[in-house]
């Protein structure tokens, strides 16, 4: 058979022929009816050893790029797009066009086996302009709502789909236990029990049982990553196994329960060694005690942190691979990952039954996507990404997410009637409301997408608003001030705060300059965790947290207008100074607010 017809022949395939019988001389791989088993069987034993290797091997796309034949020439099994890797013109119809083509590059190999494409969509499709932006996880565990979480990933899926991506890395099942953690917000509380329940809701709101239009999931970072010393980003977590297990594990064994196709490896380590060699946690643990049936995959370049050198050895990828890592996010340098992952199963320090075994958890999830049968993007849902039904369930987050810490006097709700001043570097942009992982890795300030800020929200609920950013302006004819401060956008690792944990002294400028007037003072905060406050609240008359509540930001003023009463409770323990973290329910540390606080409005 001629290339061009081979390729013709399986892309016709691909795309939903009906199976043909047995008779037909189709492979029985391409068979839909047949069970996931017997089609992942049979392709296996069709596979060469590359085309294996390449099955367990993930490049990012701007590594493949420049000459996407690789994809196919490699057999790579699956493509990722890291932290604001978009393609050039950054619209959903982009990303579906790109999609396609790094599928139809796939299709065109000789077993016409499909990619899989990853992205990590942590509160909505957040790499893509215009898409659905939610709250971070901590806004989520604050609003402890089982099935808003799950709806929240339904929606994420379908906007996903719409641009093709079929691999979503989420949902962050960590346990945050030190807030000075750069990825806090990513945690749904510091108890077992919030990720736990809300992560299985994601997840089932995320591959909705792998129907349309479900995205495989991921339960990402095993394990114990929340629990770092210091909340050290990559760092290690000194804790015995009966508390790894009480506090960190929950979460993934409810996740494996509800059948989540991937599980990512934490960079940190425990006690010592690096999660990414850690064949008693990935083997044994995951795989056979939890009965984990998914692939495991490796987080960003993760290998290659083994032994402390840069650049990818012999070594570390067997240690790698035999300790259970299915896939291996490579992601730039696929040429030399292959090459040692072959010569370490040539020389028999990787044996065959490790590389079938990864090939059948990849190829039964590829199988189970009906990527065999549907490998392209659904173009009907291309239209509906950051569509009004979805904002609307957005700003429903956001005010399910509102956690009141203090109202003196009754100052909240606002008056509509009421002549108001708001100030503060959060209060007008979408970047900072939006945090880390939005369009950008870190995320940054600025109007970097569509969606609404708080200060347009509280424009729409009232019609005397005025702003300034520093709190210039301001004199006793106001009725009220609100002051709408926190943090700027970060994410992994520089979002550490080992020092200081407080506001900015651009912060604490406009605080200083609100106080001055006489009028009351209401403070929104949107951080991604809590922060050290203590000294100022005294001089405020409210304290609203925000966390981080993404493009929609009119569910904010619903919730300060009183349309809506105030239902979050905290997910965390508010410490009383940054010197008392880590602080967390049960450690017998008294902190400024407990976990579960919250108040709501008298009626």
């Amino acid at each position: 058979m001629g290339i061009g017809v081979g390729v013709l022949a399986l892309c016709a395939g691909a795309v939903g022929v009906a199976p043909a019988g047995a008779d037909s001389g189709r492979p029985a791989y391409r068979d839909a009816r047949l069970p996931t088993e017997a089609r992942v069987g049979d392709l296996l034993s069709r596979m060469t050893l590359d085309e294996k290797l390449g099955q367990m091997t993930q490049a990012e796309r701007g590594a493949l790029a420049p000459q996407q034949e690789d994809l196919a020439k490699y057999g790579i099994g699956s493509v990722l797009s890291g932290g604001g890797s978009a393609p050039a013109t950054n619209t959903p119809a982009a990303w579906a066009d790109m999609y396609d083509s790094f599928q139809r590059t796939a299709l065109g190999t000789r077993l016409g086996i499909p990619m899989i494409y990853g992205a990590d969509a942590v509160h909505g499709h957040n790499n893509v302009k215009g898409a659905t932006v939610f709250p971070h996880h901590i806004g989520l565990g604050a609003a402890r709502d089982a099935r808003l979480t799950e709806r929240i990933g339904r929606t994420t899926a379908e906007e996903m789909a719409g641009t093709g991506v079929d691999w979503n890395f989420a949902p962050c099942l960590c346990v945050a236990r030190n807030d000075r953690w750069g990825r806090t917000y990513e945690s749904y509380g510091e108890t077992p029990q919030l990720p736990t329940v809300l992560g299985a809701a994601e997840i089932e709101g995320l591959q909705h049982r792998l129907g349309d239009p479900g995205v495989l999931a991921t339960a990402k970072h095993y394990v114990g990553d929340g629990g770092t010393e210091g909340g050290d980003d990559q760092g290690d977590t000194r804790i015995s196994e009966k508390e790894l297990r009480a506090t960190h594990l929950p979460p993934f064994r409810k996740a494996v329960r509800e059948g989540v196709g991937s599980v990512m490896v934490s960079f940190s380590s425990w006690n010592g060694q690096k999660l990414h060699g850690h064949k008693y946690l990935i083997s044994d643990v995951l795989k056979k005690e939890l009965r984990f049936k998914g692939f495991v995959v490796s987080d960003w370049a993760g290998i290659d942190q083994l032994d402390g050198e840069e650049g990818f050895t012999g070594e570390e990828v067997r240690t790698a691979v035999n300790a259970g890592i299915d896939m291996v996010m490579v992601p730039n340098d696929y040429k030399k990952f292959l090459t040692l992952l072959r010569e370490e199963v040539d020389a028999g320090r990787i044996p065959m039954s490790r590389v079938d075994d990864a090939n059948r958890r990849i190829l039964a999830q590829k199988f189970r996507l009906g990527l065999f049968e549907r490998p392209f993007t659904d173009r009907s849902r291309t239209d509906d990404v950051g569509s009004g039904e979805h904002r609307a369930l957005a700003r429903q987050a956001v005010r399910a997410s509102q956690t009141l810490l203090k109202n003196d006097d009754g100052v909240l709700p606002l008056k509509r009637k009421s002549k108001i001043f708001v100030a503060g570097k959060n209060a007008d942009d979408i970047g900072n409301q939006s945090g880390g992982w939005t369009i950008t890795w870190q995320g940054q300030s600025g109007d970097i997408t569509p969606g609404t800020t708080i200060l347009e929200g509280m424009r729409e609920r009232a019609k005397d608003v005025t702003y300034d950013r520093n709190g210039e302006g301001i004199d006793k004819s106001y009725d009220v001030a609100v002051a709408v401060v926190g943090e700027k956008p970060y994410a992994e690792f520089e979002g550490d705060r080992p020092g200081a944990m407080g506001l900015d002294d651009e912060d604490l400028a406009a605080l200083k300059r609100l106080k001055s007037s006489g009028v009351p003072v209401a403070v929104v905060l949107v951080s991604g965790r809590p922060l050290d406050i203590a000294d100022q609240l005294p001089g405020w008359d409210a304290l609203l947290a925000s966390w981080l509540p993404g493009t929609e930001g009119n569910g904010v003023s619903d919730v300060l207008f009183g349309a809506y009463r105030p239902t979050g409770k905290l997910p965390v323990s508010w410490m009383r100074d940054a010197a008392q973290q880590p602080v967390n329910v049960g450690d017998g540390k008294r902190p400024l607010f407990p976990y579960g606080y919250g108040l709501t409005y008298r009626r």
